[in-house]
């Protein structure tokens, strides 16, 4: 429609949206009405709901005012009220696209009453399809600009409030953790969950320069509710870290196998898992295991999973692993040799000790020969200097400590002593 057929309609224009507005204290409860029918998220109590008839009309208003006024669409901005309420939206956990949902059935529902109300006029048919474009224009351009300013209040909204409430959320866990004196009851209260049952914490963490970290965390969450079979509850503790936790009645029983195979598909995403515990103590245990498997991870070579059961041997000696090296060179000194086939063997050994000294074990867990076992064994024999029995247990930590903590760097290792 050229510039001048526009200019020629702004009087039926003014006509259709001055009966809006006379009508305007009946049409904005039956356009929120609608909302609340159609739209779940808008069921509100009765604070929040004067908010968004307030925006609702706050809306309609700044439309007639295009319409009648002749203001440009530069001109637009979200009306206070709409603005508050899409704040109170993100606020609640509510999600955009049922906010925006919401606008482009309120633009329908504009678009059929100026329909409505050009039938009563009657102008001639053209007249009629051209203000109906002309309208259904303005209000499409003010709709398009006013979401475009709602989305950036609602996310930034979102995000704000997300810090708060973890960032309140985290102090609370802390203060659970770090007061010793605190009874089950007060802890419960600053907690708002039962700490009465069984408790499971998780640490989940993304390096930095992962994209999209948040997306990473949300999805090992999912990933830990999969393997538990439970909600779990969760604590934003900044951009790459999420402490997660899972509370039932009965003990936890994570599927760590499945949860450990499910990781490999999301490479930037570990997850340490503390032991099931019961009760407020139990709560600030899993924590600690928690803590003490995620530092096992950092140190060491691992990734992915690491469950606190598995490493809590380890656990012990993360603040001392420059002195657990020595003693490990110490101890197994050329077994610790950098190359593949001594790996080969002190893995063999570690397989071999745990077994119980059993070859025909050793072998179907290393899915070797069990002649292969012996050779390795002899071999490893001959590396220490003597044979495994002879140090078994100093053996047996050194190898797991170095496996999970990381290899020490070694020179000439020479011969165990």
């Amino acid at each position: 429609m050229s510039a001048a057929m526009a200019h020629d309609n702004d009087p039926l224009v003014r006509a259709v949206a001055g009966r809006i507005k006379a009508d305007l204290h009946h049409l904005t409860p039956t356009m929120t009405s609608m909302f609340i029918q159609v739209i779940p998220e808008f069921r509100h109590d009765d604070e929040v709901r004067a908010l968004m008839v307030a925006s609702t009309e706050s809306n309609l208003t700044a439309i007639l005012d295009m319409l009648t006024l002749a203001i440009g669409i530069d001109d637009i901005t979200v009306p206070p009220a709409a603005a508050e309420y899409a704040r109170r939206f993100a606020q609640h956990g509510l999600p955009l696209e049922a906010l925006l949902r919401a606008y482009r059935l309120g633009e329908n529902m504009f678009v059929q009453w100026t329909m409505q109300l050009l039938a009563d006029l009657n102008p001639a048919t053209d007249v009629a399809l051209a203000t109906a474009a002309r309208i259904a224009d303005i209000v499409n351009s003010y709709i398009d600009q006013v979401i475009e300013g709602l989305i950036d209040i609602y996310e930034s909204e979102r995000r704000r409030w997300d810090a708060r409430t973890d960032a309140a959320r985290a102090a609370q866990v802390r203060a659970v953790l770090d007061a010793d004196d605190l009874d089950v009851a007060s802890a419960e209260q600053m907690l708002s969950t039962s700490l009465r049952g069984w408790h499971q914490f998780a640490m989940l963490w993304t390096p930095l320069g992962t994209r999209d970290p948040a997306g990473t965390l949300r999805a090992g969450t999912a990933l830990l509710g999969a393997a538990t079979g439970k909600t779990p509850m969760t604590v934003e503790v900044d951009d790459h870290h999420r402490w997660v936790w899972i509370s039932s009645v009965a003990r936890p029983a994570p599927d760590t196998d499945k949860l450990a195979r499910a990781l490999c598909s999301h490479p930037n995403l570990s997850i340490a898992l503390g032991d099931p515990a019961a009760g407020l103590d139990g709560f600030r245990q899993t924590f600690r295991d928690a803590h003490l498997a995620r530092a096992v991870a950092l140190t060491g070579p691992r990734g992915g999973l690491t469950v606190h059961s598995e490493v809590a041997l380890s656990a012990l000696f993360t603040e001392r692993v420059p002195a657990m090296h020595a003693w490990a060179v110490r101890v197994l000194g050329a077994l610790l040799g950098p190359d593949e086939s001594t790996a080969r063997l002190r893995e063999t050994v570690r397989v071999f000790l745990d077994s119980r000294g059993s070859y025909t074990d050793a072998a179907a867990r290393l899915h070797v020969h069990k002649n292969t076992v012996h050779y390795r064994v002899r071999k490893a024999e001959e590396l220490l200097g003597h044979p495994l029995g002879e140090r078994r247990l100093d053996i047996e930590v050194a190898l797991l400590t170095c496996a999970q903590l990381g290899m020490p760097e070694t020179g000439d290792t020479g011969r165990g002593r």
